[in-house]
């Protein structure tokens, strides 16, 4: 499967692409993604056994990452860690006695470094057009969800010690959501450059 570079990711296909307008759209484009992210946390199913629970999170990331590109998507996750530092409940589980950066370096901290780190691959991935094909971009998000359980991984082995389930905690319980979701981006994506009518060939 070949695929051409373009210096286009989905949001870029519509709108404006200079000046104040850009501006205002690339503004619009941050605020309703930092939404996106903070609704999608709250769709939360706990997992018996591990101090992580199955969210929507990672599937908005992922997905705000390659329709972004990695430099939107990038202030998008960053203003969403901000507003979240700041203690404000944007994350899955924070409460009011545990939220801002104390909720950060909890459990889930390695896991929000990953979703930085993802959204910027997803992002640069997007950008040579890997959004426009389903397997492709099913390869994407499979990158992205590695690079999101690496660092989760190692923090909360550093956290709660290697002699604990981490495996167990971290990852294994979350396999099955993560196939359904990223099934469901490898479909979407590719599909929104059809309706928008430049999908390549």
């Amino acid at each position: 499967m070949a695929l051409t570079l373009d210096d286009k990711v989905l949001t870029e296909a519509f709108g404006a692409t200079s000046g104040a307008g850009l501006r205002i759209r690339q503004a619009v484009l941050v605020v309703a993604g930092i939404v996106l992210l903070t609704v999608m946390a709250q769709i939360k199913v706990p997992v018996p056994g591990s101090p992580v629970a199955i969210n929507m999170g990672t599937f908005a990331v992922l997905t705000i990452g390659a329709a972004y590109g990695a430099r939107l998507g990038l202030a998008t996750i960053l203003g969403y860690m901000l507003i979240g530092a700041l203690g404000f409940d944007v994350f899955q589980s924070s409460t009011a006695d545990l939220n801002g950066i104390a909720y950060m370096t909890g459990s889930t901290g390695g896991y929000l470094l990953g979703y930085v780190l993802a959204t910027v691959t997803l992002g640069m991935l997007a950008r040579r057009g890997w959004d426009r094909s389903v397997a492709w971009m099913a390869l994407a998000m499979l990158i992205g969800n590695a690079i999101i359980y690496v660092p989760g991984l190692l923090w909360l082995g550093q956290l709660y010690g290697w002699e604990k389930p981490i495996l167990a905690w971290g990852l294994t319980p979350f396999l099955v959501g993560d196939a359904i979701k990223l099934a469901l981006a490898a479909l979407l994506l590719p599909g929104a450059w059809k309706l928008v009518g430049n999908a390549r060939a």
